[in-house]
């Protein structure tokens, strides 16, 4: 008998721990609802939310190859010793995980379980990320190598029975069962391996046309970017079955404009999102190759840069959109409601929590992670650094809360929509309107400070004193030298690892575009 343990990797499809353990013998198929992992402070309700619907369509899936899924409350050492005390398993797989530091320490600790039985333990790769890489200049080729292996068929099971010596199957628990706080998100995308499928397939065929164009402002991105993060991050669908179907149609467009003469966007558009799905791995194999950048801050020399201990009157204003940069409260609202926020806005909030309210990049960091329906520990705490300027090796990007208002939303459309509170102030003052005159928030129905809040911060002042301080920090002899350590372990191969010219680190505040004396920039 063969033990397949579910983690991150919802579904039969293109799942090779199934259907490796398949070809050996009958598969006894497990989902461990661990209440340990459902305390840790990344964890939400919105994520259990969604992995229960994965697991309702896994069981109906298994249970038409052949064998159901037996699905376990409790920690994972505990409920394997017992299946192990009571079945004739030979061996465990699993895929390889990047989670976070419980995860790892979990199976670290099952890994000692299954050595004292004697019980192998395979873990296979399900994506690009290379576990104990010793270096990054090959890296790119080996992600390529495995991303390109022909997709896995669901197996055939064989029925192992009612299975009543070990309890029956056992159902899917709620949030109550594992202790997890309620967690309202109504805007929330559906789980479940359909879902996921349906969502590519729009995306590939209708929606992405568009993505490289519409991607960066959230009143067009919702519909113009994938939106399949949270099923790669659950593994309803695997990174090499994205990767392939995005090749498959990019060969059916360049097809289709050979006869009819036509280009359109598709091109770009399948290129761009082809590029982000590199960076996928990319950004997930700076957590597997130093799992310590979820805690401690990537570049040493940061250290004490800020408080570890936040502000709590600013972060609690971030965290609940209420900061007074409109821009800013729309973005942090619309993605509370919805479990989603398109990139760059990411980055604008990271940007504003780390340099203008001056936060450390934790706290802020493990809020986001809870409302981020499609959570993935490696790409968050990379991108968390990397956008809170402590990389050493990154672009310090200082994003201007007003302009990227004006950019991305000229009219004032999305913030209206999730700040009522402005509904009625005109356009000319949308962006800004603390500026308004007493006489026009009168009109207007919107007295700041009362209705709305006054800006938190003067973010010009903030932004110039968080760039002094990074600044100085990156100068240093010994920031440099270790900037270049860092880049050896993480940086992006796209540039020739050999080459001379030494990258400028640049930032943006205003729209102008300064250079700044920093030794490395990837990405």
């Amino acid at each position: 008998m063969q033990l397949v343990w579910f983690k991150r990797d919802l579904r039969v499809y293109d799942h090779a721990a199934l259907a490796e353990a398949a070809r050996r013998g009958p598969v006894l198929p497990l989902y461990v609802a661990e209440p340990g992992y459902w305390s840790q402070p990344d964890a939400s309700g919105r994520h259990w939310a969604f992995i229960a619907e994965c697991l309702g369509e896994l069981q109906k899936d298994l249970a038409a190859l052949g064998q159901p899924l037996v699905i376990r409350v409790g920690e994972a050492v505990p409920v394997l010793s017992e299946l192990l005390n009571r079945l004739p398993i030979q061996a465990l797989w699993s895929h390889e995980e990047t989670g976070n530091g419980w995860t790892y320490a979990r199976d670290i600790a099952v890994g000692d379980l299954l050595r004292s039985r004697g019980i192998p333990w395979h873990e296979l790769p399900q994506n690009g990320v290379v576990r104990r890489l010793e270096t990054r200049n090959r890296w790119s080729k080996i992600r390529e190598q495995r991303l390109r292996t022909p997709l896995e068929a669901p197996p055939t099971l064989r029925p192992l029975g009612a299975l009543s010596e070990i309890g029956g199957l056992g159902a899917i628990p709620n949030s109550q069962d594992l202790g997890i706080a309620d967690d309202p998100c109504p805007g929330r995308q559906p789980g479940g391996r359909r879902a996921g499928a349906a969502t590519l397939d729009a995306f590939l065929r209708e929606r992405g046309e568009a993505y490289h164009l519409e991607m960066s402002s959230p009143l067009t991105a919702y519909d113009a970017c994938s939106r399949l993060s949270p099923h790669l991050a659950w593994g309803t669908l695997s990174i090499r079955e994205l990767v392939q179907a995005t090749r498959h149609r990019r060969e059916q467009v360049a097809a289709l404009a050979r006869t009819s003469g036509q280009r359109g966007t598709w091109p770009k558009a399948l290129s761009a999102f082809e590029g982000r799905l590199h960076w996928h791995c990319h950004f997930m194999q700076k957590l597997e190759s130093e799992p310590r950048i979820e805690l401690e801050n990537m570049h040493r020399a940061c250290d004490g840069l800020r408080d570890p201990t936040p502000d709590a009157h600013r972060l609690d204003a971030w965290r609940q959109g209420r900061t007074g940069f409109p821009f800013v409260d729309a973005c942090m609202r619309a993605l509370i409601h919805t479990g989603w926020i398109n990139f760059r806005m990411r980055a604008m909030l990271v940007s504003f929590g780390a340099y203008h309210l001056w936060l450390h990049w934790r706290e802020p960091g493990l809020h986001l992670a809870r409302v981020f329906t499609d959570y993935e520990p490696g790409i968050h705490w990379s991108q968390v650094q990397m956008q809170s300027g402590t990389t050493g090796i990154n672009t310090l990007r200082i994003y201007n809360p007003v302009k990227q208002s004006q950019d991305q939303d000229p009219d004032g459309l999305f913030i209206r929509r999730w700040v009522p509170e402005l509904a009625n102030v005109p356009d000319a003052r949308i962006h800004a309107p603390w500026k308004m005159c007493s006489d026009e928030q009168e009109a207007c129905g919107c007295l700041i400070g009362r209705d709305y809040p006054a800006p938190i911060v003067d973010h010009e002042a903030a932004a110039r004193e968080a760039r002094r301080r990074i600044g100085a920090i990156r100068r240093t002899l010994e920031s440099r030298a270790e900037s270049r350590a860092i880049f050896e372990t993480h940086g992006s191969r796209r540039r020739s690892p050999g080459s001379s010219r030494t990258p400028t680190t640049t930032k943006e505040t205003d729209g102008k575009r300064r250079r700044l004396p920093s030794p490395e920039s990837t990405s």
